[in-house]
């Protein structure tokens, strides 16, 4: 029985660093948020709305500057600050953020919100295990082995669910009448936008697919359903 005690000591130590990220994401949140009311951007969300057959998609603003919109695990919807303020400058146009909306919409009703709530601690529970076993099959270097393996996991996970809610929000924009090139563009800006590659590029951004793939991926799958209703 004690020879399982690391793993339930490790699953134990998962549920509530779990419980902890969850609470204080939420409180983060309520405490630097507020409802979005540009009136341009809540129109297109009401178009959006529209489309699902919903009453109204809540948005939120997330007081940061950074570049980003988020999904967070109880359903809710933000975009940041500093995404408003290209916004406002000219930089993105408001269709443009729409489809940051329905991305988001997408990680919601695809159920990825709750999983990147849990991506850092789980990440964190696989390089526990990792580390238990190769840190006796390679003294030194099986810590640095484990701290890569989980870390690449979890990238992998993370570039899968953009793949899938990309793919979401190319419907939902489509059978809302603002179809993909916002999409598209957008995707093709974000470089540009959160100041290009290497140190400056979110960590966000880093574990997400290559942009010219995304893109790609999204103009495939919109021609596939184009020949199917042909």
């Amino acid at each position: 029985m004690l020879k399982f005690l690391p793993l339930v000591l490790m699953l134990l130590y998962g549920f509530a660093m779990l419980q902890f990220s969850a609470w204080r994401t939420a409180r983060m949140l309520d405490t630097r948020s507020r409802p979005l009311t540009d009136p341009e951007l809540v129109k297109v969300s009401e178009r959006l709305a529209q489309a699902l057959d919903l009453p109204k998609i809540a948005v939120n603003v997330f007081d940061v500057p950074a570049i980003n919109g988020l999904a967070a695990p109880d359903g809710r919807i933000f975009l940041t600050q500093g995404f408003l303020d290209r916004h406002r400058a000219g930089a993105v146009t408001t269709e443009e953020l729409a489809s940051v909306i329905a991305h988001e919409l997408g990680h919601v009703a695809l159920g990825h919100s709750r999983r990147r709530m849990i991506d850092f601690t789980g990440q964190n529970a696989v390089f526990v295990m990792l580390s238990a076993v190769l840190g006796r099959l390679i003294p030194g270097l099986g810590v640095l082995l484990a701290r890569g393996l989980s870390t690449a996991l979890m990238a992998g996970l993370s570039r899968r669910d953009e793949y899938e809610a990309d793919e979401w929000a190319a419907a939902l924009l489509i059978k809302s009448g603002i179809g993909t090139a916002p999409q598209k563009s957008l995707l093709s800006k974000l470089g540009h936008l959160t100041g290009g590659a290497g140190s400056g590029t979110p960590a966000w951004l880093m574990s997400h697919p290559a942009t010219e793939d995304r893109i790609a991926a999204i103009a495939a799958k919109e021609a596939r359903w184009m020949q199917a209703d042909g």
